[in-house]
């Protein structure tokens, strides 16, 4: 294969051209034994509660979770992370999924998941793979990244007993219609613990039927800066996975793939529109005196009910408009393949 091709079929698997490409890319799976214990001695993350800022995945371990969460469909599902830390990065190495019972709104590991989970890492630990459990993942399948008030206690359990430990919370549908990866990694913060204010904190788009829950807890965890790396096995799999599926992959349609998605976003939508609009009419009957309306005082710092509407609705439109365009293209290239010329 010519050198600029390879290079090129190599850039096609970037995740948002945060995969490294560096000749010692291989490095990062090694494992030093000893001085994983000598972290686990010092346990530095006990001093300071943002000690861990960031998260490296590695690429098959990130397709094995999206694959999982997005076979769960509108149930979500759960699993199990291992890898190991450097510095102020957890790093995950591989992941697996749980035998777990699932519902639309949480996830309960039974005896058998705790079963498995020991039986894996016996098995793992029989073919010299050292790796630790370091954290959790599951689906919120078309609600976004974020913890709810259960994830928010399960966390905290395991790292008072398991840490150092890390939860990752992943969107299926939304990575579907969005063409980019739903990813979130969070840890939580002390009992009684009062974080500073988070001014940059990233605008989500949340269900109504979810807004309480996630408003409620949003103080009691941080997020992480997630990457991605591969090794040169890694891009050997990814270039023969998609030699194998490109087919299937340029043929699915994101618009109906993703239907009842998408009908649900603009269903929420409405109910939003519905709930401001009523807000907003009965502000002015209250502000109304004498017969005469006096608007409410904007405080132009904050962001209004209608200002997180518009927001809304902007990334529902621009995500119809990404799967149109995706079709747009793909009629236009094989039509034209497929149409013989003169």
């Amino acid at each position: 294969m010519d050198v600029q091709m390879r290079d090129a079929s190599l850039k096609a698997f970037d995740i948002e051209n945060e995969v490294e490409f560096v000749d010692a890319r291989d490095e990062i799976y090694d494992f030093d034994e000893a001085a994983q214990k000598a972290l686990l001695a010092q346990r530095p993350w006990t001093e300071d509660v943002n000690y861990f800022k960031r998260a490296r995945i590695s690429v098959i371990a990130l397709l094995k979770m999206v694959m999982h969460t997005r076979s769960g469909g509108a149930l979500e599902v759960m699993g199990m992370m291992t890898g190991k830390i450097m510095g102020d990065a957890i790093v995950v190495m591989d992941a697996y999924p749980l035998p777990v019972e699932g519902t639309e709104t949480r996830v309960n590991p039974q005896s058998e998941a705790y079963e498995f989970m020991v039986q894996y890492l016996s098995t793992l630990n029989s073919v010299g793979r050292r790796e630790n459990i370091v954290g959790w993942y599951h689906s919120h399948p078309g609600y976004g990244c974020w913890l709810s008030g259960i994830d928010v206690g399960t966390q905290s359990q395991n790292q008072k007993f398991q840490d150092p430990f890390l939860a990752v919370v992943i969107d299926p549908n939304r990575t579907i219609s969005s063409g980019k990866v739903e990813l979130g990694a969070f840890r939580t913060y002390p009992d009684n613990y009062k974080p500073p204010p988070d001014a940059d904190a990233e605008y989500q788009t949340i269900p109504l039927t979810k807004i309480e829950d996630f408003g409620a807890h949003a103080n009691q965890y941080y997020s992480l800066e997630v990457s991605y790396f591969k090794s040169s096995l890694d891009t050997r799999i990814l270039e023969l996975l998609w030699n194998k599926y490109w087919v299937s992959t340029l043929s699915q349609s994101p618009l109906l793939t993703n239907r009842a998605y998408a009908t649900q976003q603009m269903l929420d939508l409405s109910r939003k529109i519905s709930r401001t609009e009523a807000a907003a009419g009965a502000g002015i009957a209250t502000l109304s005196l004498g017969g005469r309306a006096h608007p409410a005082r904007r405080d132009e710092s904050k962001e209004t009910e209608l200002d997180k509407i518009v927001r809304d609705s902007t990334k529902i439109a621009s995500e119809e408009l990404h799967g149109l365009l995706s079709e747009a293209v793909k009629n236009r290239i094989f039509d034209g393949a497929a149409r013989p010329t003169a």
